[in-house]
């Protein structure tokens, strides 16, 4: 239980990794502020079930006055923002000169600008307090690059870059940013990919899974969001104090090669 007594905001927060993130959370004892879209009452219930206290705020990533709601309405109910989790995140996928200017202006919005304006807005109470962790969700695609995800891949290394200034910035405090860049996870956002592949090509959807994953992870093996979960609470324990700045990739090897 090392954040009993701590809150965390986790951004995306009601499927795949971030509700993951705010389960583990909750587990170590953190009272959780929710985000994002969907059956967000499935998502509130399954975190509740730790026994803390769960709130939830609708905020829309890609508005920078409704992240600003967001961070007042936390500190509000709970009195501070000890973890904060920047998860969220969308995809689109085209050629560069075909890309679309608004869903590179939503991706880019969504996936990094929203990262920013949090941070900014936790970071004073954080600093105050001499204690709290940022860690920004980013991917391989902050690491490495793949055709047709220009907008992904410029707002993930982005986050990256963003992460490192923040670290430095507060590298002579209590104040840890870091970065987990995941490989393949069976996300909703992923299973989308699957599901098209499926249909493009004409094989079964696990047929999809594999030939999706094989491609790029040299495990042949999704990365599941309880293991990313776990690294975030790992950043947030006493024996990461001095991890500062990281981009830490769980990826099945699809960066070492």
């Amino acid at each position: 239980m090392i954040l009993k007594g701590k809150t965390a905001l986790v951004t995306g927060s009601t499927s795949g990794i971030g509700l993951a993130m705010a389960k583990a959370m909750a587990k170590q004892g953190a009272n959780v502020m929710m985000n994002g879209f969907g059956d967000k009452e499935a998502a509130i219930a399954a975190v509740k079930a730790y026994g803390v206290a769960v709130d939830y705020h609708g905020a829309d990533m890609s508005k920078p006055d409704e992240i600003a709601q967001m961070i007042t309405a936390t500190e509000k109910r709970f009195g501070s923002i000890d973890v904060l989790l920047n998860n969220a995140g969308i995809q689109h996928v085209a050629n560069v000169e075909d890309f679309p200017i608004d869903r590179w202006d939503a991706v880019i919005a969504i996936n990094l600008s929203s990262a920013f304006h949090a941070t900014r807005l936790a970071l004073p109470g954080m600093k105050q307090r001499n204690w709290g962790r940022i860690i920004n969700i980013a991917s391989v695609h902050g690491l490495v690059a793949s055709m047709q995800k220009a907008a992904y891949v410029a707002a993930k290394h982005g986050i990256i870059g963003l992460t490192k200034v923040v670290a430095l910035e507060t590298a002579n405090t209590g104040v840890t940013c870091n970065a987990i860049c995941p490989g393949w996870v069976l996300t909703p956002l992923v299973q989308k990919q699957v599901d098209a592949r499926a249909e493009r090509v004409g094989i079964s959807n696990d047929a999809a899974k594999h030939a999706l994953v094989s491609e790029k992870q040299p495990s042949g093996e999704f990365v599941k969001p309880e293991q990313l979960a776990a690294l975030a609470v790992f950043l947030c324990g006493p024996d990461a104090s001095e991890v500062r700045g990281a981009a830490w990739n769980m990826d099945g090897g699809w960066t070492a090669q």
